[in-house]
C-alpha cells in the first residue's frame, strides 16, 4: 500500500529523556510505515541547545513561521541541578518560553477524555479547556540575587532620554529582584484568540488574574480583554448563546470545582502552566493532555502538555523495563499531522490523524493501558504493557480501523 504523501514539510523538535524515547518508538511505529514523513528537524535536546548556545531553539520557531506547523518533543529547562549534571555553558531558558516569545501565540490545553476513565471531580462531565497566554511574564523574566545592603528600583527610559524610577524595595542584606514585562499587541492577541476559540467552539469563556493585588500589570489584561469584547465581541457572543465573564483567579478555582466542565478558562502565561496540570490530573492524567500554540498569524506548534518524564528515563537507561503513557506525544504528532493535512487539502493526512486518534482512545477502553491509567479505568480486565507495547497495540488497533 502507498504512503500518504507530504508535500510539504512540517517543523520537527525533538527532545530530551524518556520523551525523546517515546518520540522515535511513535515515529517508527505509528507513523513513517503510514506516511511519508517530510520534517525539517531540529534537536532540542538539552546538550544540544547548550552546544549552539540555544540558537537552534530560536532556528526551530522561525521555521515553524516558514512552515506553519510544528510538533514538538517534551524537553528540559534547566535548574542549577540541571546544570551541573549536564555540564552546561548556563542555565538556558525554558525552550517553550523562547518558542512561544517569538511566535506571539495563545497556547490551547485540553484533557483527552476516556469513557472509561472518570474525573477526579465527580461533576465535571465536560472536558475543560486552558487558553493559556504564550508571551513574556516570568518566562521571559530578569533576575538576580542580591548580597548587600542597597535599593532596588523600576526604571523606564523613554526615547528622548525621560526616566521614570519607582522603588520597589530597600534592602537590608541579601535577597532577590526579578522583573518582567508584557505589552499590549500581546495581550490582545490573546484576548482575540480566546474570544474567537469560544465562538468557534460555542462554549463560555472565563478569563482570571488578581488584579486586586496586580493592580496595574494584571489590571491591564483585565482592561484588555474587556475592551475588546465590548467593541468587536459582545453581539456575536449573544448571537451565539455564550457567555463571557473576568473573575479573580482565586474565585475561579472555586468556581470551576463547582462546574460541570465544557468551558474555556483563560489564563496569564504561569497560572495556566500550574491550573492545566491540575485540570490534567483531575481529568486522569498529565499525559492525557493535548496542547497547541495558535500564533495570530496561524502558526501552529502542538506538543505533549507533561515533561520528560525523568524518572521513568532514568529507569529506561538502567535497562528497566518502563509503563509510559504516550498519548499526549502520540496526540501532538497527529494534531500536527492533521493542521498539515488542512492546510495542504490532504484529505488522506486528515484521515490518517484522526484514525490514530480513533485507535488510541479505542485501546485503552478496551482495557490495554499504560500503567499510569490503571488505577483509574472502570475498564474490568486490564493488560498493563510497558511503554513500546502499547504504541504497538494502538497500531494494531489502527489496522483494523484504517
Amino acid at each position: 500500500m502507498d504512503k500518504i504523501k507530504m508535500p510539504v514539510p512540517l517543523v520537527e523538535m525533538d527532545g530530551d529523556e524518556m520523551t525523546r524515547i517515546i518520540w522515535k518508538m511513535i515515529k517508527d511505529i505509528l507513523i513513517t510505515p503510514y506516511v511519508e514523513l517530510n520534517t525539517e528537524y531540529y534537536d532540542l535536546g538539552l546538550t544540544h541547545r547548550d552546544e549552539t548556545g540555544d540558537k537552534v531553539t530560536v532556528d526551530a520557531a522561525n521555521a515553524i513561521k516558514k512552515y506553519g506547523v510544528g510538533v514538538k518533543c517534551a524537553t528540559i529547562t534547566p535548574n542549577a541541578q540541571r546544570v551541573e549534571e549536564y555540564n552546561l555553558k548556563s542555565m538556558w531558558k525554558s525552550p517553550n518560553g523562547t518558542i512561544r516569545a517569538i511566535l506571539d501565540g495563545t497556547v490551547f490545553r485540553a484533557p483527552i477524555t476516556l469513557s472509561t476513565v472518570k474525573p477526579v471531580v465527580s461533576n465535571w462531565n465536560k472536558p475543560i479547556t486552558i487558553a493559556r497566554h504564550a508571551y513574556g511574564d516570568v518566562y521571559k523574566n530578569t533576575e538576580f540575587l542580591v548580597d548587600e545592603k542597597g535599593t532596588a528600583e523600576l526604571v523606564f527610559t523613554n526615547e528622548a532620554g525621560q526616566e521614570k524610577r519607582q522603588t520597589i524595595f530597600n534592602f537590608e542584606g541579601g535577597g532577590i529582584i526579578q522583573g518582567q514585562y508584557n505589552v499590549d499587541s500581546s495581550i490582545s492577541s490573546f484576548a482575540r484568540a480566546c474570544f474567537n476559540y469560544a465562538l468557534d467552539t460555542k462554549q463560555d469563556l472565563w478569563f482570571a488574574t488578581k488584579d486586586t493585588i496586580s493592580k496595574k500589570y494584571d489590571h491591564r489584561f483585565k482592561d484588555i480583554f474587556a475592551e475588546i469584547f465590548e467593541n468587536e465581541y459582545k453581539e456575536a457572543f449573544e448571537a451565539a448563546g455564550i457567555e463571557y465573564f473576568y473573575t479573580l483567579i482565586d474565585d475561579a478555582v472555586a468556581r470551576v470545582i463547582r462546574s460541570e466542565g465544557g468551558f474555556i478558562w483563560a489564563c496569564k502565561n504561569y497560572d495556566g502552566d500550574v491550573m492545566s496540570d491540575m485540570i490534567a490530573t483531575a481529568f486522569g492524567s498529565l499525559a492525557m493532555m493535548t496542547s497547541v500554540l495558535v500564533s495570530p498569524d496561524g502558526y501552529y506548534e502542538y506538543e505533549a502538555a507533561h515533561g520528560t518524564v525523568t524518572r521513568h528515563y532514568y529507569r529506561h537507561m538502567e535497562g528497566e523495563e518502563t509503563s509510559t503513557n504516550s498519548v499526549a506525544t502520540i496526540f501532538a504528532w497527529t494534531g500536527a499531522l492533521r493542521k498539515r493535512g488542512e492546510l495542504d487539502d490532504s484529505s488522506e493526512l486528515i484521515c490518517f490523524a484522526n484514525n490514530i486518534e480513533r485507535a488510541v482512545i479505542e485501546t485503552i477502553e478496551s482495557g490495554k493501558m499504560t500503567k499510569d491509567l490503571a488505577g483509574l479505568s472502570a475498564t474490568a480486565n486490564k493488560e498493563i504493557l510497558n511503554t513500546e507495547d502499547f504504541i504497538k497495540a494502538v497500531r494494531d488497533t489502527y489496522e483494523k480501523i484504517k
